[in-house]
């Protein structure tokens, strides 16, 4: 596969894409949190000191809507589109019968969507930390903090992003299919006891969240009710490897399937 026509797609697709209708709808989603940060900051303002703690409410609301929220709808709806939106909008012949490997496509659309919803992602957490954590800029460690559930949730942006552009190469109804794993399967199968859990992707997340290694969930502990953490290093291995073998799968076959386009 000739890297000038994975940087070609790359450099196309993060172009069209950043300035699409749906990634200003999903940029407004991305920005709730902030507005939250906003709304209890001014409260404490206004009700002198209201006893409503920042940093407790970065890792127990925040961090949870953008782990079991954000990352999943911003990996589903992109991640299915990558090959749904050139069949709904018929370009697919045009992108297939282009001198480009059916591979490059896959994997430049995959990189310039995982590109600009990190840099999404990434502004809805530093903001909304900023925020909420104003009296503590100053400390390297809320800093340091920040930056690993940061890390995690972008590793867990990547992760799904792969898996449902799997999904969308796969199947016909892959948003139908998304919704359903990533609200049902992945929201509840979590907070099963046991080994089960390891069944999904969150478990992993969840692993490597600090409270999972330091064995603190106060500090999340929303998040890591009925957790039996796996180990960081088994973790990060499982989602990178995941995240190959759903790209490779995405590859393999959309490089042999024939699309059919619907009246």
């Amino acid at each position: 596969m000739p890297r000038n026509a994975l940087r070609s797609v790359f450099s196309f697709f993060f172009f069209i894409g950043r300035k699409a209708r749906k990634t200003r709808v999903f940029f407004l989603i991305s920005g709730l949190p902030v507005l939250v940060a906003l709304v209890v900051q001014a409260s404490r303002l206004f009700a002198a000191g209201a006893p409503v703690d920042g940093p407790s409410l970065f890792n127990n609301v925040i961090m949870a809507f953008e782990l079991q929220f954000l990352i999943l709808v911003l990996a589903l709806f992109y991640g299915t589109s990558i090959v749904s939106e050139e069949l709904e909008g018929k370009t697919l012949t045009y992108l297939t019968t282009r001198p480009v490997d059916k591979t490059a496509i896959i994997l430049g659309k995959y990189a310039s969507y995982g590109l600009f919803l990190l840099i999404m992602l990434a502004a809805s957490v530093v903001l909304s930390f900023i925020v909420l954590n104003i009296e503590r800029l100053a400390d390297p460690d809320a800093w340091m903090a920040m930056l690993g559930g940061l890390g995690v949730l972008a590793l867990g942006l990547l992760a799904y992003l792969a898996f449902f552009t799997l999904v969308g190469a796969f199947l016909k109804k892959s948003v139908l299919f998304g919704l359903f794993f990533s609200f049902g399967w992945e929201n509840v199968v979590q907070y099963f006891p046991g080994s089960t859990q390891k069944f999904t992707l969150m478990h992993y997340l969840k692993s490597l969240l600090p409270a999972a290694s330091t064995g603190s969930p106060g500090k999340l502990s929303f998040l890591m009710v009925g957790q039996q953490p796996s180990s960081p290093g088994v973790s990060i291995a499982t989602l990178l490897a995941l995240t190959a073998v759903f790209l490779a799968a995405a590859c393999l076959i959309f490089s042999r399937k024939e699309y059919i386009f619907e009246e």
